[in-house]
């Protein structure tokens, strides 16, 4: 039976949402370890999954693979719209599982569109593919109208730049109890009102950020300079959101923030996506102090929810029969 076990990854924010410039998004973000997500498919007459979320996945890859139908399982998985992209990794995963087991091949990039996946980012779907940082190129600012394309009427975005994660390197990832981040329509009716009225002066900053600091950081692996930078590279993709999500970060990631931020043994912290995840760079070095600090984070916002210290990830989806 094969089975397909990815897992999440963290969204820094875009480069470029003014319509002003030549391009249009273009995702930065990473791979994580943790947590994870397992699919297993084996071929059937018609569609058999009793996993609400999965279940329009299957229906969209036996139509698109056209076969009859496939039983799916998924055996392990994590929080759905909390800005680890669980949605991007369980249309793919579910993919792969159904190609494999009608002894098929296909590339999950190509298909991800007809799942509804990579219209915007394409650092999900390079993270499955290959993990590790991602930059994609984002889309031709031209292609852009006032009301979402057809579904699956685009291409996944083209990966510019990648980088292995230094295997010493570790999240804090804490994921507050609170109401999902935005997903589907209101997502993007959300993106649309931001993109419509983003200031192009944020875009220049994030570029020579991007250049001067962020590339160079992982390039020589300068743990406290990628962290620092992704955080001011959050923070200046939180001014064009302020308006749809209450703040520069979606409450109550401000606060959550703001404490790990001055946590010793944390270098830069943020928000991932729309949230309510918050992540914080630390090294292997510090994994006890670093989960710590992401406990107090939350006592400190005085909400309920959970810590943990992942290592990131620098391979693809992995499968097994």
């Amino acid at each position: 039976m094969p089975t397909v076990t990815t897992a999440a990854r963290l969204h820094f924010g875009f480069q470029n949402l003014s319509l002003a410039h030549e391009r249009l998004y273009g995702g930065v973000g990473l791979a994580l370890d943790e947590p994870r997500l397992t699919v297993e498919a084996t071929r059937a007459d018609t569609v058999q999954c009793d996993d609400a979320a999965a279940e329009p996945y299957v229906r969209r890859v036996v139509d698109a693979l056209d076969v009859p139908g496939a039983a799916v399982s998924v055996e392990e998985r994590f929080p759905r719209h909390v800005g680890l992209g669980s949605g991007t990794q369980l249309s793919l995963a579910t993919l792969i599982a159904v190609v494999r087991a009608y002894d098929r091949t296909a590339d999950a990039r190509t298909y991800a569109p007809q799942l509804g996946r990579g219209g915007r980012s394409g650092v999900g779907v390079a993270a499955f593919e290959s993990g590790g940082f991602v930059i994609d190129g984002g889309h031709p600012t031209e292609r852009f109208t006032a009301e979402p394309p057809a579904e699956g009427d685009w291409d996944v975005p083209p990966v510019l730049a990648y980088h292995d994660i230094p295997a010493h390197w570790r999240f804090v990832i804490v994921v507050p109890d609170t109401d999902p981040g935005q997903s589907g329509s209101a997502e993007d009716q959300s993106m649309r009102q931001a993109v419509e009225r983003a200031d192009p002066g944020i875009a220049d900053e994030i570029s020579t950020l991007l250049t001067r600091r962020l590339l160079p950081a992982i390039a020589t692996r300068d743990h406290g300079d990628f962290g620092h930078a992704a955080a001011r590279l959050g923070r200046l993709n939180g001014a064009w959101y302020a308006d749809e999500q209450g703040g520069v970060y979606r409450p109550p990631a401000g606060a959550l923030v703001e404490s790990l931020s001055s946590a010793p043994v944390i270098s830069g912290a943020g928000q991932s996506s729309w949230g309510p995840t918050v992540w914080g760079l630390t090294t292997a070095d510090y994994e006890s102090e670093a989960r710590e600090a992401g406990a107090l984070a939350l006592d400190a916002a005085g909400v309920e929810g959970t810590a943990r210290v992942v290592a990131p990830r620098n391979t693809g989806a992995s499968l097994t029969e």
